[in-house]
């Protein structure tokens, strides 16, 4: 499984975490849900929870990340980066899984 954070998204979340004055075992979780106009929807939040049995934890750029088991099923080759510029602003996901994308890049078919 996995799931990449460009070095770009990597420090926008360490800046986050910073700003929220995050505890130390905070981490990035990634995850799917049911919803959006294409079918399911990403979501990124911070979280202290981590399940050895269900979920996967690893580190990108300094960055802890945990992804449960059915998300990663989805979100396996996953790239995230950050975008700050004329085109928009936000996180950005690139999801080999995808079938089919909404125009404004938060939900996806798989």
């Amino acid at each position: 499984m996995s799931v990449t954070l460009t070095e770009k998204a990597a420090a926008e979340v360490r800046r986050r975490m910073d700003d929220q004055k995050s505890e130390e075992e905070t981490m990035l979780r990634v995850q799917i849900a049911a919803g959006g106009c294409s079918g399911f929807s990403y979501g990124l939040a911070f979280a202290t929870d981590y399940n050895e049995a269900s979920d996967t934890k690893f580190d990108c750029h300094g960055v802890p990340v945990v992804v449960d088991k059915k998300s990663a099923l989805f979100l396996d080759g996953t790239t995230i980066d950050f975008q700050d510029d004329l085109q928009g602003y936000g996180f950005r996901f690139d999801n080999p899984q995808a079938v089919k994308t909404c125009g404004c890049g938060s939900s996806f078919q798989a």
